[in-house]
C-alpha cells in the first residue's frame, strides 16, 4: 500500500466560516495517481472542524443556526476566563464536528454522494491561514 501526504493551505474569515474544499481533494486524490483507497484530511488546530453537507446557502445558514443555538458565542466560557480570549464557543464546536475527515475513492474518484461536498468550517472569531493535511492512501 502507498500512503503519500500533502498539504492544503487556506485562507478563511473565521466565524464559522464553511470553505468548500471537495475539488481540491479530488485534484490531491487525482494527482496521487493511485486508482482505489481512502484520503483522509485532518486539520492540526482546536477551532476548526471537517465534515461533509450539501453546499448550498440554506443549508450553511441552518448549520450555523444550530450552532448558535448549541454552542452561542456569548456564553460565560471559562476559557474565556483562563486565556482572556473570546472563541470557548470555537473550541467546543470543533470538538463536536471533529478535526478529521476519510472518504474512500474507487478508480481514481472520491465516492461522495450528488449532494455532497467536503467542507472546512473555522469556528475562531478571526480571519485564518489555515493548514490541513491529507493522506492519501491505497494502490
Amino acid at each position: 500500500m502507498t500512503v503519500l501526504t500533502m498539504e492544503l493551505r487556506l485562507n478563511t474569515r473565521g466565524n464559522s466560516d464553511v470553505v468548500d474544499i471537495t475539488r481540491r481533494v479530488a485534484d490531491a486524490v487525482r494527482k496521487s495517481q493511485l486508482r482505489a483507497g481512502i484520503v483522509t484530511v485532518f486539520c492540526p488546530g482546536s477551532t476548526g472542524g471537517l465534515t461533509t453537507i450539501e453546499y448550498e446557502e440554506g443549508v450553511i445558514h441552518d448549520l450555523r443556526r444550530v450552532l448558535d443555538e448549541i454552542t452561542p458565542p456569548d456564553r460565560d466560557y471559562l476559557h474565556h476566563r483562563r486565556w482572556g480570549d473570546d472563541n470557548g464557543h470555537a473550541h467546543i464546536r470543533a470538538a463536536l464536528v471533529g478535526p478529521s475527515l476519510t472518504v474512500p475513492f474507487s478508480d481514481g474518484r472520491l465516492t461522495l454522494g450528488t449532494w455532497q461536498q467536503i467542507v472546512f468550517i473555522d469556528f475562531d472569531t478571526r480571519p485564518r491561514s489555515r493548514l490541513l493535511i491529507l493522506q492519501v492512501m491505497g494502490e
